[in-house]
């Protein structure tokens, strides 16, 4: 006896039209919600029965051809770089833009040239693609995207970025945010954790630079903390600030200020007594330890307002600009 097992057959609109006993064209009307076709409640959900118990999945590439464009999005992301405040951002977006049509793709990948990461993002020939803080996003790379026909190139950025729309938001203004926060309760001595794990860099860096600004505006000094997200190098960058005779820390954002924290604590470090603690990103992390953690809160367009402003430039070719990324202290116990 044969041990080879073979692939059932690939249900086709043919035979969801054949037990539903109907043409393939009513199948197509039915399951595209083709605008403006007729027909009757009782044979569209005659089909839609059919097409489920068959267990019918509509091909995305020949549906985008009968519609002449596509309904892909695409959102560029590192998956180590987004973390729990984008993830949840970036979830809300998807759902907003699937109430309006859309099927959004996260894609990771590790191309480090604009161009050829625009290219890459290209093939899969999205109707859209959005990119968040992601430094790949250059006028050069809109422009290869909008020559592949790509309609909506959307990005989170520094600054504006010629041929893209653009909201800004500078991650220079979290360090800035976060030092002279410190400066404000009387830290003179400031460190600054600076994630070792890949793909983090693209927000590290800014909030160091942007740290380093303030502190020299405000007569402190920064050290920068690089840390991975560990226990043991937790442990050592606390034994670390105590050595500096650091007086307050910027943690990066409310996870490695938690783990770091945590740290401080099992060796007899007073927050904010001996060590002032500010986090970013707001998370309900920082409630949640003790003491509650200082944070640097953003304000994002919100994943309406983005998704609409896609579906604009999809279906219009422009849209109004979308609002200003913007941060805020929150001040809490741990400064």
């Amino acid at each position: 006896m044969s041990t080879e097992q073979s692939n059932p057959p690939q249900v086709t609109s043919a035979d969801v039209a054949r037990a539903a006993g109907v043409s393939r064209a009513t199948v197509s009307f039915v399951l595209n919600e083709t605008p403006g076709a007729r027909v009757g409640e009782t044979t569209r959900a005659r089909v839609l029965a059919v097409a489920k118990e068959l267990g019918y999945v509509p091909h995305a590439a020949a549906r985008s051809l009968r519609a002449g464009r596509s309904d892909l999005v695409v959102v560029p992301v590192s998956v180590s770089a987004i973390g729990r405040l984008f993830s949840e951002w970036i979830d809300e977006v998807e759902t907003a833009l699937g109430r309006l049509g859309y099927t959004v793709v996260l894609h990771g990948d590790r191309t480090s040239d604009p161009v050829a990461a625009a290219q890459v993002w290209a093939q899969l020939r999205p109707v859209a693609v959005v990119a968040v803080n992601d430094s790949r996003m250059t006028a050069e790379a809109g422009q290869v995207l909008t020559r592949a026909g790509v309609r909506a190139v959307v990005a989170g950025a520094a600054a504006p970025v010629a041929g893209v729309t653009t909201f800004v938001g500078d991650q220079s203004e979290i360090g800035a945010a976060a030092i002279g926060h410190l400066v404000e309760r009387g830290r003179t001595r400031i460190g600054v954790v600076m994630p070792a794990e890949r793909g983090l860099s693209a927000f590290a860096r800014p909030r160091l630079t942007g740290a380093q600004r303030a502190a020299e505006e405000h007569g402190a000094s920064v050290t920068a903390l690089p840390m991975r997200y560990t226990d043991d190098a937790a442990a050592a960058i606390a034994l670390l600030c105590r050595e500096l005779e650091l007086d307050g820390v910027f943690g990066y954002n409310d996870e490695y200020a938690a783990l770091l924290g945590a740290a401080f604590g099992d060796r007899g470090v007073a927050v904010p007594r001996d060590i002032a603690l500010v986090g970013a990103d707001d998370l309900v992390l920082g409630q949640v330890v003790r003491p509650r953690l200082t944070s640097i809160r953003y304000h994002l367009p919100s994943p309406e307002l983005l998704a609409e402003a896609v579906d604009r430039l999809v279906q219009e070719g422009s849209a109004p600009p979308l609002p200003r990324v913007w941060f805020e202290v929150v001040p809490r116990q741990s400064s």
